[in-house]
This record gives C-alpha cells, sequence and structure tokens, in this order.
C-alpha cells in the first residue's frame, strides 16, 4: 500500500481526514499526522511517506517550507498542498518546488479521496518505471559482460579484420583506436585461494571497476574464473608508458586498502597495431603464468621475470631442496590451472629451474618423477586410480625418448598436465551439475520474487557472481536472465491456460511489478501477446 502522510494545524479538519476516509479500504496507509512542518519533518523522515498532504498556512514551519526541505531530501515523494487562500503566489511557488497537486479549501473527502487517487496512480507508474530501468540494466550488464568476453576472444585471437573489430568494439561501448597498446592479465584471491568466494572480494571488484572507468585509456574486460583483461592504449595526452605505469600503481593502490585479499598479474609488451594485440596477449599471458611460480602481490613484466636458479649455476643433486622444487607450485597449478596456460606455464617453470640443471639428464629424470608423482597424488585425490595417468601417457620409464632432449621432456610432462586438468574438468562438470541444479531449483522457488538476483542466486551456491555467472552461461547455454525469463514465462502460459487472473495480476504472480514490462518480454519471448496467448490456449 502506498503510504499518505497528513500536516494540518486545525484539529477538527486533521482529524476528519484522518477518521472519514476510508484510506485501507481505498488501498492506502495512513503513515502519520503532525500539527505544524517543525513537528511533521523528522516523522516523515522516518516514516518515509509516499505522499504528503499539508496545508500551507500553520505555525513554527509552514507548508511551502516543509515542502521545500521534503523535496530536496526525497524527491520522489508528491506532495498535495491545501490553503485556504486561492492565491497565484502560492501556486506559483508550489509549482518552482515540485509540488503535484494544490487544492484550495475548503475540500470534500471526496475531493480530497480523488486527489489522493489520481497522486497515487502518478507514484505507482514512477515505481513501475524504476523497476523496469533496474530490471532492464541488470539484463543489460549481464549481457554486456558476456559479449566484451566473447569479443576480448575474437580481438587476441587474430583472426578479424581492423575494421571489424573497431566496429564490434563500439557497439559494446570499447572504442579501441590508438597508437599503442598493451594487456594486463590480473586475478585477485580471496583468502590465498584462486576460487574462494567473499563479499570482500566482491568489494574488491566493484572498487576496481569503478577506479578502471575514471581512467581513460583503460579498458576493463572480466574474464570469469581467469581474473580480467586490462587492455591499455595510449591517449593524445600521455605516452603509454607514462599511462601505464599511473595504472598500475592506482590498481594496486586499490587492492591494497584491502587487506586479505591478494593479486597476481602479468603485463604483456607494447605493440603498435590493432592486429598485433594477439603477440600481446601471449606475452602477458606468459607472465600471467608466474602466479604458480612466484608469490603473490607483484605484477610481472614479460621478458623481465628473473629465474629462481641463476644460468650459470652446476647442477648438483645436492642443491636440490624446497625452496626450489616446491611441489605446491605445481599442486597449486594443477587444482586451478587451466588446459590453454599448461606449455606457458612449462615454459616457466622449466625457465625458473635454470638452464644448466635443465641440460642434465639426472635432473630431468628426478623432475619428471617428482611431476609424476604429484600427479598421481591429485588424480587420486579426485577419486581416479593412479594408473589412469599410464592408460592416458604412458609409463615414462618405458620411454626412453622422453629424457633424450628438454623438449622431449616437456611434452612428455605437458600431456601429463593435460591429462590431470582433463580429469579435473571431468570432476568438475559432476561438481558443477549438482550446483547447477541446486541453482535452477532456488530459482524456480523463487521466481515470483521481484528482487531475485544473479547476486542472490551466486550467492545461495556459495559463489562469486561473476564465477556463477560463467558457470551458468557456460554449463546451460544460457544467461541467468534468459533462464530466469524462461521459468517465469513458462509460469505465466500456466497461469493464462488454467486460470481467470488478469494480465496485471499475472505479471505480478511472476516476478514483474510491471505490467507493461511483462507484456513486453511475453510478447519478444512467445511471439504473441498473453491475451492472444489465452485465446489460443
Amino acid at each position: 500500500m502506498l503510504k499518505v502522510f497528513l500536516v494540518e494545524d486545525e484539529v477538527v479538519m486533521r482529524e476528519g481526514i484522518k477518521n472519514n476516509i476510508p484510506w485501507e479500504q481505498e488501498g492506502f496507509s495512513f503513515a502519520g499526522e503532525a500539527s505544524d512542518g517543525e513537528m511533521a519533518y523528522p516523522l516523515i523522515q522516518k516514516t518515509r511517506p509516499d505522499i504528503l498532504i499539508t496545508d500551507i498556512r500553520m505555525p513554527f514551519m509552514d507548508g511551502l517550507e516543509l515542502s521545500r526541505l521534503v523535496k530536496q531530501e526525497m524527491p520522489d515523494m508528491k506532495i498535495i498542498v491545501l490553503s485556504g487562500y486561492d492565491e497565484f503566489e502560492y501556486a506559483k511557488e508550489g509549482i518552482s518546488i515540485g509540488i503535484t497537486d494544490y487544492l484550495v479549501k475548503p475540500v470534500s473527502g471526496a475531493q480530497l479521496l480523488e486527489a489522493v487517487k489520481k497522486v497515487g496512480k502518478l507514484v505507482e507508474e514512477e515505481q513501475e518505471q524504476r523497476q523496469f530501468l533496474k530490471t532492464f540494466e541488470r539484463e543489460r550488464l549481464e549481457n554486456t559482460q558476456l559479449a566484451r568476453q566473447k569479443f576480448f576472444r575474437s580481438l587476441v585471437s587474430g583472426n578479424k579484420s581492423v575494421s571489424a573489430l573497431l566496429k564490434e568494439g563500439r557497439e559494446i561501448g570499447l572504442e579501441l583506436a590508438a597508437n599503442r597498446y598493451n594487456i594486463l592479465l590480473f586475478q585477485i584471491f580471496s583468502g590465498g585461494e584462486m576460487e574462494a568466494y567473499s563479499e570482500e572480494q566482491n568489494t574488491v571488484t566493484r572498487a576496481i571497476e569503478e577506479m578502471t572507468e575514471k581512467i581513460p585509456g583503460a579498458l576493463m574486460v572480466e574474464l570469469g574464473l581467469e581474473g580480467w583483461a586490462f587492455v591499455l592504449k595510449e591517449t593524445e595526452n600521455r605516452g603509454l608508458e607514462e599511462q601505464q605505469q599511473e595504472f598500475l600503481n592506482q590498481l594496486q593502490s586499490t587492492i591494497r586498502s584491502y587487506g586479505k585479499v591478494e593479486y597476481f598479474g602479468g603485463l604483456g609488451v607494447p605493440v603498435g597495431r590493432l592486429s598485433e594485440l594477439n603477440r600481446c596477449f601471449e606475452e602477458a599471458n606468459r607472465a600471467f603464468a608466474y602466479r604458480y611460480l612466484k608469490e603473490r602481490n607483484q605484477i610481472i613484466e614479460s621478458g623481465r621475470e628473473e629465474a629462481q636458479i641463476p644460468d650459470a649455476e652446476e647442477f648438483r643433486l645436492a642443491a636440490l631442496n624446497a625452496d626450489r622444487m616446491d611441489r605446491k607450485v605445481l599442486e597449486n597449478f594443477l587444482k586451478t590451472g587451466l588446459k590453454s596456460q599448461s606449455r606457458h606455464f612449462l615454459d616457466e617453470y622449466f625457465n625458473s629451474l635454470g638452464e644448466k640443471n635443465v641440460q642434465s639428464l639426472l635432473f630431468r629424470q628426478y623432475v619428471t618423477m617428482d611431476f609424476y608423482f604429484t600427479a598421481a597424488a591429485q588424480v587420486q585425490q579426485l577419486g581416479f586410480p593412479a594408473g589412469e595417468l599410464i592408460e592416458r601417457c604412458g609409463d615414462f620409464q618405458n620411454m626412453t625418448a622422453v629424457f633424450a632432449t628438454a623438449e622431449q621432456t616437456k611434452e612428455y610432462l605437458n600431456r601429463v598436465l593435460e591429462a590431470v586438468l582433463e580429469i579435473r574438468e571431468t570432476v568438475s562438470q559432476k561438481k558443477y551439475s549438482s550446483l547447477l541444479k541446486d541453482a535452477k531449483s532456488f530459482i524456480e522457488q523463487n521466481f515470483d520474487n521481484e528482487e531475485i538476483s544473479l547476486n542472490m542466486t551466486a550467492a545461495s551456491v556459495n559463489l562469486s557472481p561473476n564465477h556463477f555467472s560463467t558457470i551458468f552461461s557456460q554449463e546451460t547455454g544460457q544467461t541467468f536472465i534468459e533462464f530466469l525469463t524462461s521459468v517465469r514465462m513458462e509460469k505465466a502460459r500456466e497461469l493464462l491456460r488454467s486460470t481467470s487472473m488478469k494480465t496485471a495480476e499475472i505479471a505480478f504472480a511472476v516476478g514483474y511489478r510491471d505490467p507493461h514490462y511483462f507484456s513486453y518480454l511475453f510478447k519478444k519471448t512467445q511471439e504473441c501477446t498473453p491475451r492472444e496467448f489465452r485465446a489460443k490456449a
């Protein structure tokens, strides 16, 4: 119900308005009353009515002064002014303040009720419009995010012409024309875990998004489970290096203000053509692979990585220690890495061991055994027998070619990595299948709640919104909004077939406050209006 608040200094009139109009019966809630503006203002701040009825001439604070204060703080509130004077100046000032209606006393209960109903209809229309815009914006944001992900993959694939890329970029709000470019791949981790979900992580995400929007020459693309890609471009006023450094400083400063959140970034090499961004991306990806090898809270620039073991150091078995051969590095990649990153990971892992060491046959045998046993343990943790690796990759003990050269050793270890990641993906799909089943169940139980959102559904299955959005669209082939709309439309069709409910009632029953928006979506998705559907049914 819409709430009404009354301010009137004449007791008889105030009591008459309060008691002689059947407010609830007419669809309104009488929220409160006061004898003057000064007494009314704190009560209005507390009750937040939709409609304020106030006299003009009152002691202490008159109706116009009260209206001015209310409109400054609560601009959406509608105000009906009552006056014993039909004076143009009062009406003129009321219009400048934003008063909705101006009634001259004496006013009958019927006249006032008619005015309140008229204003109430205006309030409801504005509320519906705000809800429409809110729903539209949620849908637009989710679709824009997915469109940007798809576009970025095209951008770094090198398969499209420059003119096509510029055109597609503009269509999703990314202006790419510039003299020079670079790419930063970036990821944040909550509580030390790559996939952990926390509200603080979401807060950091929003802070980074807001920061990026304020920096010219920085374009942000959400990559779901892989973090973000930032396309940094040279602007008219600044060179790329200066622009790039300022962005990195602000990004790291933003992250540091949240103590528990860690980060890692990989920066590519500057390029002078849009068509060269695929090479820039490869270099950024190479540097980004160091997040498995190095400590977090740093941004590595491609080509400036430092090996963990100097190349000049001769291989000695006694030199092997936990710092140089840390199994956690491999375990971390096996738990969170992607197949597309396995070769980069191996390249940087071998580089970190030192060229002299890698050339040693004994050392390569040691590395291979360590890799194999770590991978086998991970396979067993996923619920598969350790022998699964032999079936997929072969037994290195029976393949002398594995150790012939460093490249052949890496080729075998890459097969091992990819095999474990494939097994992990199989397990993840089962896990996601259960998770998506729970998410769909949550949607089907709450589709009639107009406030249901991607964030609310993600929280119900304990995932971050971005992570959930990526998984949901990948596994179902639909965005969250598309699935929610399909559930609501199915229920709407059922109600149109089996009940005599009005379209507005059905709209409300399936989660839409605005019946016009419901009718628009129904026609868009069902290719007929609700009335036409009912006639066919």
